[in-house]
């Protein structure tokens, strides 16, 4: 069964929500909707990492998401700090996030791995080519599948370097960082070489380019609610592949879609609305 991870941007730039939820206090009324809704982790973001977004510093960073983190940590929820700063990760990690997932694999902050190490949290390493101003200048590929895994298993290895032993780490393919439109399709169809790689996998397709590409001459006419859907069956595409989680926007289309999809395969491995969380 593939975990569901809930986006929390608390950010007034985020390609699909930004500024819905800028203020601390409606993030956290967010993500405890997401979590009703039947969310297992809530991945708050201070910095957006949307094609051409300007980077923000970690004290920026830091007075947006850390209130949010403390609260939902506070009543239960699984937390996840979405940051490529070590200074932030720590601190959110202070606050009661769990996992630290860092879209640049530990590669914008050196300082990262060996900050992460000690504090027992868990850590995304994201395959990533460069930041958000220019991810695509490097989105050249002989063979984009094995490529993406070698660049992955190197991230691994200098985690484990750094102290991070592989129970702790998850990775993630990163869908639409650093790979145009049919690169992330090849991605996405080349998931069961990276959940061979023996660790567990995460994904995000959530409302991306790429599925609007898909739906529509132009992209612009691929409406948030298509962007969803497109997004619940990818999910479910994903979650049959082996992958540990996915991370989404619209939690309760994905949970309904792998709700139904375990109903079809009648396995006990799939979300059941009566689960307990």
């Amino acid at each position: 069964m593939a975990l569901v991870m809930g986006v929390v941007n608390v950010t007034p730039d985020s390609f699909s929500d930004g500024g819905r939820y800028a203020d601390a206090d409606a993030a956290v009324a967010h993500g405890l909707r997401l979590r009703a809704e039947g969310a297992d982790i809530l991945d708050v973001g201070g910095e957006s990492t949307r094609p051409g977004a300007e980077r923000v510093g970690p004290a920026v960073e830091q007075e947006r998401v850390l209130s949010v983190v403390r609260a939902l940590a506070e009543a239960g929820a699984v937390v996840s700090i979405d940051t490529m700063n070590a200074s932030t990760a720590l601190a959110a990690v202070e606050a009661g996030a769990r996992i630290v997932n860092d879209v640049s694999g530990g590669m914008a902050d050196r300082d990262m791995l060996a900050a992460v190490a000690p504090t027992g949290a868990d850590i995304v390493l994201q395959h990533w080519r460069g930041h958000s101003a220019d991810m695509y200048a490097n989105a050249e590929y002989g063979e984009v599948v094995p490529e993406v895994v070698a660049e992955l298993a190197a991230r691994v290895e200098a985690a484990a370097a750094a102290g991070i032993p592989p129970a702790r780490v998850i990775v993630d393919p990163g869908i639409g960082f650093g790979k145009r439109g049919r690169q992330n399709w090849e991605t996405l169809h080349g998931l069961p070489r990276f959940v061979a790689m023996g660790h567990r996998v995460l994904v995000g397709t959530s409302r991306k380019r790429f599925l609007a590409e898909a739906l529509a001459d132009d992209p612009a006419d691929a409406t948030e609610a298509r962007r969803d859907l497109a997004t619940a069956v990818t999910s479910v595409l994903a979650a049959q592949a082996g992958v540990w989680a996915v991370r989404v926007h619209d939690v309760a289309a994905t949970r309904d879609a792998l709700t139904v999809a375990g109903n079809w395969e009648g396995a006990d491995r799939w979300a059941s609305p009566t689960r307990s969380r």
